[in-house]
Order: C-alpha cells, then structure tokens, then sequence
C-alpha cells in the first residue's frame, strides 16, 4: 500500500479526510452531523482511497491546522454561533434563552453597568411604571450623567417625587437591592433582550451596502426573482450614497467636517449631478471651487475606488445618526421636518 510521506500534494478534501480520521469516530461522528450529504459523499470517498499516510504528514497537518486557527480572522464568533453550540452541548431550551437573552441584551458586567449601556428613553419609558422607590434605588446605582438624563425625561410631579425618595433614601438594604435587580432582570432585560434581535432583513440590507455595487446589484435580481417580498422589504432597509440627498443642508455640513478629505472627490465622480450640487452648495466658494479642480484633475477613476470612497463616507452618515448628530430620513411621515 502506497504511503503518503509528502504533505505538500494533498487535496483540501484528503486533508480534512486524514484530519477526521486521526480525531477519532464520535469526533467525526459530530463534524459529519454538521455537513450536507454532497460534504459527507467526498469526504467519505476520499476517506476510502486515502492508503497509508505517514505519522510525519498527520503532525504536519495538525500543525498547520492550528496554525490557521489561531492566525487572525480565522475564526468568527457571533450570537447564532453560539446559540447552535450551546444547543449542540445539550442545555436545555430555558437555559439557552436565558444565557442568550443576557448576551443580546446591553453590555455590563452587573446589572447597574448593563443599565447605564441602555438608552435614556427605553430606561425612562420603563421606570415610570414602577414605585417611585423603586426608580429612586435605580438611579442612585447608575450614573449620575446618565440619571439626569432619564430624570429630565420623567413626568414632572413623578420626578420630583423619586427627587425626594432620594433625598430621603438612607443606605439600602441588600435583600432590596436584590430584588430591584430580579425585578429588573425578569422584566425589563429579558423583554429588552427579546426587541433588540435583529431583523434578518435589517441585517442583509447591511451586508449588503457593504458589497461591491456589481455584486449587490447580481444578489438584489436573484432575490427579486426568487423572494420579491424579502427583496423590496430589503431594498427599502438599505441606505445608498444617492440617498444622502434627502439630508438637510445642516447634515450635509456636518458630514463633510466629518469625512476624511479625500474620499470626497472620487465619492462624488461618481454620484448623480443633483447630489454634486448639494455638497457643493453647502460648502464655501473657495472650497467647492477645490473639489471640483480636484475631480478634474483626477481623470477616470476605477469603480471600486468611487464605489469605496461612497461607502466609506454612507458609513460615517450612519456613525453620525447614531450619536445624534445628524437625522437621516427614513421618508416616513414621522421624519417630516417642520421649519
């Protein structure tokens, strides 16, 4: 029988082969479980034709495998990930949901960091259902920035009242306390958690203003073709360069103090002639006379380099709406502007 001593001749699919086999069968019992029937035929074929293989060839393998496991960007752990390992361990439903419910909701060790990572308004729209004693134990544990900001978005007569719970508020007792952080836990992180999973739809149109235009372009037919309903509900999600002619001159300044110089004149080389105009008037004569001896100067400019320059500066819009600094319109009635 023919024995495989050179590492460098093998196949991928005699690799992973000759890696299953030296894990042992439950290992590869458990890697089979997590493939499709045309994986478990060529890999099974190549199992059955391998021969002989050289303990030298079998160390090698396992050397640069754990080589490119530890090498940067080998791995990517997200939440689905995880919840598919923790369901592959055996834990039960009710255990997964509630480890996961902590891991979506905000980040924090205990659960007075996990609320001052929680949005004023969500925080406000909640404690002014409960005791007033109870907001005043919350907003003694968080911090004293983020309390007034919920404090300012409370009712006036129920924040002065949770006012004079603190004033009058003396140390607090440990069983309190712990059952304000249960209270917490079961019914505000827990429903918290359950809102903030992402849209599937939501989460494509990301991916997917980060493509190439030509390869996002080729996904969107395929979709349309397929799943129109899904297409459009994405298409509608999706923020492109051209929508940031629906930004007011004010978002349009802000955006250009933000963005990095010199991503501007290939971003706009290649942007319809009505949004040239909106940046250009909303910069200063002098400066809008550079930009455009910039472009001219620049000559023809490859594709990906416009189409980089333009998701770069759509990622800062977005970056900037998230602090609050700019409003992006969503062409909802609610984003209506009143001047």
């Amino acid at each position: 029988m023919r024995v495989r001593e050179d590492y460098r001749t093998l196949t991928g699919p005699e690799k992973a082969a000759i890696l299953m086999l030296a894990l042992g069968e439950e290992a590869t019992a458990k890697l089979f479980s997590n493939m499709d029937d045309e994986e478990i035929m060529e890999i099974s074929q190549t199992m059955a034709t391998l021969g002989k293989i050289s303990p030298t060839v079998v160390e090698r393998l396992f050397v640069d495998f754990a080589e490119q496991m530890t090498s940067t960007n080998s791995l990517m752990g997200t939440q689905d990930s995880t919840e598919r390992l923790l369901t592959a361990a055996g834990l039960g439903k009710d255990k997964i949901d509630t480890i996961m419910e902590e891991i979506r909701g905000p980040a924090g060790r205990t659960m007075w960091e996990k609320l001052g990572n929680v949005n004023e308004e969500i925080l406000a729209t909640f404690l002014q259902k409960e005791y007033p004693q109870t907001v005043a134990v919350v907003l003694s544990k968080v911090g004293t920035d983020h309390a007034a900001r919920v404090l300012a978005l409370l009712p006036q007569t129920f924040a002065l009242e949770v006012i004079n719970r603190m004033l009058r508020m003396e140390a607090v007792q440990k069983d309190i306390l712990e059952e304000v952080e249960r209270t917490l836990r079961t019914e505000f992180m827990t429903n918290l958690a359950r809102t903030q999973r992402r849209d599937s739809h939501e989460l494509i149109a990301e991916i997917f203003n980060n493509l190439e235009r030509s390869v996002e372009t080729r996904f969107m037919e395929e979709l349309e073709k397929a799943t129109p309903e899904s297409a459009e509900k994405i298409r509608s999600l999706m923020f492109t360069f051209e929508d940031l002619t629906n930004l007011d001159p004010s978002a349009i300044q802000t955006l250009i103090r933000a963005v990095d110089k010199d991503k501007l004149p290939p971003a706009l080389k290649g942007a319809t002639e009505t949004l040239r105009d909106l940046f250009f008037s909303n910069m200063s004569e002098r400066a809008a006379k550079i930009m455009k001896e910039d472009m001219a100067a620049m000559g023809p400019v490859r594709l990906k380099d416009v189409e980089e320059s333009q998701t770069y500066i759509v990622n800062v819009a977005k970056d900037l709406e998230s602090r609050g600094e700019i409003i992006i319109p969503t062409g909802s009635e609610e984003d209506e502007m009143i001047y």
